[in-house]
């Protein structure tokens, strides 16, 4: 999905398309098989057409990953995530050899309100279900979605063309610490991690590239520089994951 934005009111001002199409799979909470739906192909073909409706345009963003600068960060990407990234950085360079100025975001892992896996995950620590959480101190980048919208709005308005920036809350952590503190949300205080000796077996459920993604700190990647007046309402995992509890509950 892509969309367009008119800064002023009225169509007074630059016509802006924001691509989105490449985001459904941006997160931590499908066990890896949303990447099954979103292959290498698919990435770049969606990337095409918002490059295209973008020539009818006065300027492009374009939504990626933080992963994708993982390799540059001097991370390993396992084989089952790389052609993944490859052509996640492939898309990054049809965006900006547009026709028109454009500029990359990469996002964060996101998570928010409308997610269903994280409603799916409620369901699961409800009735006391284990899950695959990687390793404790290998931290990621995380961003609400609100904030991710809010990113690419700020870049919209400020157009930095040919520019590569970021968003992502302020505190990297682990996947086992931010989901461990959604169980306890959830009101189960001791939440269950699958052991890593299990995974040939915990393949039934979860697919290699989740297992493959909890292994990359892209805490660690160094943090770019993020669009102009732009700054995380929930700057951590704990005001985010708050947020979605208070709204599901209102």
């Amino acid at each position: 999905m892509s969309r367009a934005l008119d800064d002023e009111p009225r169509g007074e001002g630059p016509r802006v398309v924001i691509n989105v199409s490449l985001q459904a799979p941006n997160n931590l909470l499908h066990d890896g098989h949303a990447w099954k739906r979103y292959p290498p192909e698919r990435l770049l073909a969606e990337t095409r057409a918002a490059v295209r409706k973008a020539s009818r345009a006065d300027f492009l963003v374009h939504a990626s990953y933080i992963l994708v600068g993982a390799e540059a960060a001097g991370l390993h990407v396992g084989e089952k995530l790389k052609p993944i990234v490859e052509a996640a950085l492939q898309a990054e360079e049809l965006a900006l050899a547009a026709s028109v100025p454009a500029c990359v975001v990469r996002l964060g892992y996101l998570y928010g309100p409308e997610s269903r896996n994280l409603k799916a995950y409620r369901r699961a620590f409800r009735v006391g279900r284990p899950y695959w959480a990687g390793r404790d101190d290998v931290t990621q980048r995380h961003l609400h979605t609100h904030d991710a919208a809010q990113a690419l709005l700020a870049a919209a308005r400020q157009q930095p063309a040919a520019r590569t920036l970021a968003a992502s809350d302020d505190l990297p952590v682990s996947f086992a610490t931010f989901m461990d503190h959604f169980a306890r949300l959830m009101g189960n205080p001791l939440p269950l991690h699958l052991p890593r000796l299990a995974r040939p077996i915990a393949h039934i459920v979860v697919a290699e590239e989740h297992m493959q993604m909890v292994e990359i700190a892209t805490g660690s990647i160094p943090a770019a520089k993020r669009p102009r007046g732009f700054a995380p309402v929930y700057a951590d995992y704990r005001a985010g994951l708050q947020q979605v509890v208070d709204q599901w509950a209102a």
